[in-house]
């Protein structure tokens, strides 16, 4: 009886990749997961109301908080501590889903939101603020941030838009960082001229939490808002958008539509954030990267676990700030950035990083 021959070697096939495994691979598991980081969240809450110059122990945060009696506790909780919080947990959400929303439109695992020239745009306005009008509080300088953020974002989106091609992904990075250089350049030559107008924008180009009472929250409260529901919603057209333009357009995808909606919420939500406290670097480029690590892919979960983690390591940094070198603190960019970098290097050279 013969021995069937062996199959020649262009007739095996190549053994399949294997499939790659989340740590929360199942629904069950990733509600689990958002359950688990809104509780640390909620801790992180309690904490950051509880650390600063002076300690305030768990159960006197809480009596407080539901009967305010005009003590110093009280004053401290309701006039410093919450507002600051209430602000780290909105400007935290907003930065995680704009840097969601930023890797999935662009394409690119290293965008960030000043990747659109949001950051850059507001840092122009409030130096021309500063400068010309004397906008040298945060609220002041509010609206000059608002404005500038989203002029910025125009330019960038008409620029990239240019021409048959349309607003590519690579179109829309490169005219990002055109656009980005260019207003670096101009802040560099006003902050110069000027160095009356340096010693006031380094403050706020440092990003920080200090200082930012209601009379900030409260005016960028209804645009974060608006802009996290509409990312939110724009989870299933990134999924569909993350196939290609051609596969998306026979999907029945609206490809145009879903750019122009996200470069809009990027807009909003990241030019919310900086305009209440500055640029804050890596959160919005390193918490969507640790959410695909935990929950594969699929934008929606993205997304949803963004808008937590984010919040989370925000508020982290804030109380790290309050405690390294107290009685005095840190800025909250400064920590963002001391723990940011380790984490998204880690995730990098881990290869738990999902493929965009």
């Amino acid at each position: 009886m013969s021995t069937p021959a062996a199959p020649k070697p262009s007739q095996v096939a190549p053994p399949a990749p294997p499939a790659p495994r989340w740590l929360l691979g199942t629904p069950g598991l990733r509600v689990a997961g958002l359950i688990g980081a809104l509780v640390l969240v909620l801790l992180l809450v309690v904490l950051s109301i509880m650390v600063g110059s002076r300690t305030i122990a768990p159960g006197e945060v809480l009596r407080v908080l539901f009967d305010p009696d005009g003590g110093e506790s009280s004053i401290i909780v309701h006039s410093l501590r919450l507002p600051r919080t209430a602000l780290a947990v909105v400007v935290g959400i907003a930065l995680g889903l704009a840097g969601a929303v930023m890797q999935a439109l662009t394409r690119n695992p290293l965008a960030d939101p000043g990747l659109l020239g949001v950051n850059a745009g507001a840092a122009t306005a409030v130096v021309i603020g500063i400068g010309a009008f004397g906008a040298i509080t945060p609220l002041a300088s509010l609206p000059f941030a608002f404005v500038g953020a989203g002029l910025a974002a125009v330019i960038v989106y008409l620029l990239g838009s240019a021409g048959r091609s349309g607003a590519t992904p690579v179109r829309l990075a490169l005219a990002g960082t055109a656009v980005t250089a260019a207003l670096a350049a101009v802040v560099n030559a006003l902050t110069v001229l000027d160095p009356a107008t340096f010693d006031q924008y380094r403050f706020w180009a440092v990003g920080s939490l200090a200082a930012r009472g209601p009379d900030v929250l409260w005016p960028v409260l209804p645009v974060v808002v608006v802009g996290a529901l509409l990312a939110l919603a724009l989870g299933p057209a990134l999924n569909v958008l993350a196939l290609g333009d051609d596969v998306g357009r026979s999907l029945g995808a609206r490809v145009v539509r879903t750019r122009v909606l996200s470069g809009l919420v990027i807009t909003l939500l990241a030019g919310a954030a900086t305009a209440a406290v500055g640029p804050i670097s890596f959160v919005g480029l390193a918490v969507p990267h640790i959410a695909r690590a935990l929950v594969g892919p699929d934008h929606r979960w993205v997304l949803a676990h963004s808008a937590v983690l984010a919040p989370a390591l925000l508020l982290l940094s804030d109380v790290l700030g309050r405690v390294v070198v107290r009685p005095g603190e840190l800025p909250v960019g400064i920590i963002t950035a001391a723990l940011g970098a380790p984490v998204f290097i880690a995730l990098v050279r881990r290869h738990r990083v999902a493929q965009l």
